[in-house]
């Protein structure tokens, strides 16, 4: 029997909806170039691979085309399958050591709360040709942070109806691993609304990105003047991420639940 693997959906409480990633528990060392065709195979938005490291876990996020910084939704179900499988404690919290530092994760009542660095956008411009590609005229807000643009518009109904050219999108030029379209929800139950980009990253468009809620939070933290924000994410699966501001922190809250438990092949 190989390594074993989770297929698990995240930000919701119910199967095929949600962002879904693959977990992998590893024994010992892999190569980078195993991992990356592990998650090539997988193809899916982002496949995690854990292996302990005493009483933290070491973790890494590829795509199908390459390894990412940070990962929100893959992080969550990483959580979700060492809880689940009794790999660690039900109510012990969890450690990871990661491409951005020390990440968290615990539980808080029914959800399962990571704990990761804000990520704030700085306003500045982008290239005509990623707006043109997106369909966006006359944007509100465009700003970036180390990973992704972030671009406001001016309504929920046009976050929603965003028909991006992928092909022209990932051949623009981003220079960053995505771009976030966000709005005010006029939609109760949420603050705001947002939908997320990544072409070049092998990703057209990922279903819950938890990791672009570390620049939504500090984002619309500033606008609606709370701390505590609820935000959805439109794309066809949909999801929910319960976001809260601590310092130059982002708690983001979600479910997860397991579609598929098995093993790799050796």
């Amino acid at each position: 029997m190989g390594e074993p693997i989770f297929h698990v959906d995240s930000f919701t409480d119910r199967p095929f909806a949600g962002n879904p990633a693959a977990v992998c528990i590893l024994d010992a060392e892999r190569p980078d170039s195993w991992m990356q065709n592990i998650a090539r195979e997988m193809n899916l938005a982002e496949t995690a691979f854990l292996q302990s490291a005493d009483s933290h876990w070491g973790l890494r996020w590829f795509t199908p085309t390459t390894e990412v910084d940070l990962c929100g939704h893959a992080t969550l179900a990483s959580a979700h399958v060492l809880w689940e499988s009794r790999r660690a404690p039900y109510q012990a919290t969890l450690f990871f050591e990661t491409k951005s530092g020390r990440l968290s994760a615990s539980r808080r009542g029914d959800q399962i709360e990571l704990d990761f660095p804000a990520e704030p956008a700085i306003e500045g411009p982008v290239s005509p040709e990623i707006l043109e590609a997106l369909g966006i005229a006359s944007p509100r807000f465009v700003g970036r942070n180390r990973l992704d643009y972030l671009i406001e518009v001016s309504d929920e109904a046009r976050v929603r109806a965003l028909e991006p050219d992928f092909r022209r999108l990932g051949a623009a030029g981003m220079g960053t691993r995505g771009v976030i379209v966000t709005a005010v929800s006029s939609s109760a139950g949420w603050d705001f609304i947002s939908r997320f980009f990544a072409p070049s990253a092998g990703i057209d468009e990922d279903p819950v990105t938890g990791s672009a809620h570390c620049c939504l939070g500090p984002f619309w933290a500033a606008r609606l003047g709370k701390t505590e924000l609820s935000g959805y994410q439109a794309s066809a699966r949909g999801g929910t991420v319960a976001v809260r501001l601590t310092g130059s922190r982002v708690i983001l809250g979600g479910r997860a639940v397991t579609v598929a438990r098995g093993d790799l092949a050796e």
